[in-house]
């Protein structure tokens, strides 16, 4: 089975240049999706090539959104950006995954990076959203599964909404609204595990319990690195001055900063959150060991003054050299006595450890 490994160019390759070695687990072809709509019509064609594509794209009185939906290779990604006059520099990130979000602007076009977070059990990962925004245009790429952007699909099949009388930025806002929004569910299934993690923590601190916490710190980490610039993006749309994003939509992108902003917060929650489970790890283990240690040093100390009686007794002295060399020895109660005398003082010492509240 092949090594799954990320495209890299080689040192000295030309920028721009669609090419370098590609080792993955199989990935599945892409697959092209076109719509092409206005306010009383809708055509919809699944698998599209790259021609129907700028055949649709020379209708100026339509919109027109092709999705690219898994891996697209090289000679497919430069037919499809031949087409529709994609900038070369930009298809280069689209084939190189893993990019940071950002926003750049080419002659005429926006191209917009941006990190979608997904959630795979405990397991949290972002995969990269290519958007390229022209007139009447607006080219989406995604390498994940082609479900994520369905419920855009619903929206424009309904003759009523409000994005079939809208121009090519307002769908690239939605497109970009409905990736960050991705960020809430995820969180708030991350913050549930926090809260399970702080409760097994407050019952039984171990070693599971702060490899837990660590995965969860390092996928608060990654998010925060992914999603962070992603308030970039969003300021760099806000601040087009090409014209291909009107004063109208902008107002909902501004709808849109305020969700990154909230996302950022919650991740700096749960980051602090993460921090604070921390000391708490730290702080129940050192009160068990303390627990323990205390518990043991009330057993040692009972059996200190038993401990000594029994040494003393057990010294070899000669009971008949004289009066005073252990005449208790001859005592027919002196071992009975000798237990008593140990049962009493271990007896003596628990009730005062009781009332001291020693354990």
């Amino acid at each position: 089975m092949d090594k799954l490994m990320k495209r890299y160019h080689p040192p000295g390759t030309p920028p721009g240049t669609l090419t370098g070695r590609v080792e993955r687990l199989k990935p599945a072809p892409a697959r092209i999706t076109l719509l092409d709509y206005d306010a009383t019509q809708l055509d919809e064609v699944v698998d599209a090539t790259s021609a129907q594509c700028a055949q649709s794209r020379e209708r100026a009185s339509t919109t027109t959104w092709v999705h690219v939906a898994g891996h697209p290779d090289v000679e497919q990604l430069r037919a499809l950006g031949s087409a529709l006059g994609l900038h070369a520099l930009a298809l280069e990130d689209v084939l190189n995954t893993g990019q940071r979000p950002k926003t750049e602007r080419f002659d005429g076009q926006l191209f917009v990076i941006a990190s979608l977070p997904l959630t795979e059990g405990h397991t949290v990962r972002t995969e990269q959203v290519s958007l390229f925004l022209a007139d009447n245009l607006v080219v989406s790429f995604h390498e994940g599964a082609p479900e994520i952007f369905e419920p855009v699909r619903q929206r424009l099949r309904d003759g009523a909404s409000w994005l079939r009388s809208r121009k090519a930025d307002a769908l690239l806002y939605t497109l970009l609204d409905l990736v960050i929004d991705h960020g809430f569910p995820v969180l708030e299934q991350l913050g549930e595990h926090i809260y399970a993690l702080e409760a097994d923590i407050l019952r039984a601190a171990d070693r599971r319990s702060l490899r837990t916490l660590h995965r969860l710190k390092r996928a608060l980490l990654n998010l925060r690195r992914m999603l962070w610039p992603q308030r970039e993006v969003l300021n760099g749309l806000l601040a087009e001055g090409q014209g291909l994003v009107s004063e109208g939509t902008k107002l909902y992108l501004r709808d849109c900063y305020d969700h990154t902003i909230q996302v950022m917060d919650l991740i700096e929650t749960y980051r602090d959150m993460t921090a604070s489970l921390l000391d708490i790890y730290l702080s129940s283990v050192s009160v068990r060991l303390n627990e323990t240690m205390r518990v043991l040093t009330v057993i040692a100390t009972i059996f200190i003054p038993p401990t000594f009686l029994a040494s003393v007794y057990g010294m070899n002295f000669d009971r008949n050299a004289g009066p005073w060399n252990m005449p208790e020895l001859a005592w027919a109660y002196g071992y009975p006595a000798l237990w008593a005398a140990m049962l009493l003082t271990m007896l003596g010492m628990l009730v005062y450890f009781k009332r001291k509240k020693w354990f």
